[in-house]
């Protein structure tokens, strides 16, 4: 949230990236694990800088010469400095005279996955609608703006169920453990399936309504809301799923800190994709590595 909203924001890196470089925006946690030629090949850029322990992140912004050579390594936020980065490292750039080209081969299946055939991609946006208090800081003020972004698979049975008006329990509960969160601030934790407390929903002529119950055993982190949605079909495909979630989030993982205090208001909203953004082939977050977990 922070990249889109400051670094990928500023004007003279959008007009570095579109005209001089070849943009690549990557999972790291994908990359650094994958036992194929993507994925040595990005521990060849990545293992020149200083994160180059592949059983931790090697998050950052990396640039790199077609042969694999690293060019910089750079983990700041701040867009004039990166921008500066970015032209001091073309002002001093030689391309290599020879670059071997890389054989494909065989793709690591663990982390170069797909929707399931015959399944639905569906676009989830998650924001924090009040609650915060008021900053002054610019950074602050981006996370407390922010507002996410996820996919949700649907297999092809569960798309069958959708067509005759059921709803799939696996579905309820994929929707509430690894969707019905709150990643505004960073990657959050997923629920158990302990920590479902209440999952009541209910598909009727096309309406969906109910309500949810997450709840982690200490209640130090938990969501109540209610849920409306519609789903329309046709010609035996679902064409049209609406779905938003509204309640009383609280508490925070060690990865989304600065929550606002006390219990707040969360929105979660789904909207069938149709394809037309590259985002809607990322997988969802919470298959990462694990896709039969997270399908089952």
């Amino acid at each position: 949230m922070l990249d889109r909203a400051s670094t990928f924001a500023r004007p003279g890196i959008v007009e570095l990236l579109q005209t001089r470089f070849v943009p690549v925006a990557i999972d790291q946690a994908y990359q650094r694990r994958q036992q194929d030629a993507e994925g040595e090949f990005y521990r060849k850029i990545a293992g020149q800088g200083p994160r180059n322990d592949f059983d931790g992140t090697t998050q950052g912004f990396y640039i790199a010469a077609a042969d694999g050579s690293l060019l910089l390594y750079n983990n700041n936020r701040d867009p004039a400095k990166l921008e500066r980065l970015m032209r001091r490292t073309l002002a001093g750039f030689t391309p290599p005279s020879r670059v071997a080209k890389i054989d494909d081969g065989k793709v690591d299946p663990r982390f170069n996955v797909t929707p399931p055939e015959g399944g639905l991609v569906v676009r989830v946006h998650t924001k924090v609608l009040d609650g915060y208090e008021p900053t002054a800081d610019p950074w602050k003020a981006i996370f407390q703006a922010a507002l996410s972004r996820d996919n949700l698979w649907i297999t092809q049975s569960e798309h069958e169920a959708l067509v005759r008006c059921e709803l799939p329990q696996s579905l309820l509960r994929r929707i509430a453990r690894f969707h019905l969160v709150d990643n505004t601030r960073g990657e959050p934790t997923m629920w158990s399936d302990k920590e479902i407390r209440l999952l009541d929903l209910k598909l009727h002529d096309g309406r969906i309504s109910g309500r949810v119950h997450m709840e982690t055993t200490r209640g130090d982190r938990g969501y109540e809301a209610e849920l409306l949605g519609f789903v329309e079909t046709e010609d035996g495909r679902v064409t049209r799923l609406d779905l938003v979630a509204k309640g009383d989030f609280w508490g925070e993982g060690p990865f989304t800190g600065g929550a606002p205090e006390g219990r707040f208001p969360l929105g979660v909203s789904f909207t069938l994709a149709d394809g037309s953004e590259a985002a809607d082939r990322i997988p969802p977050q919470g298959s990462r590595g694990w896709l039969p977990g997270y399908l089952r």
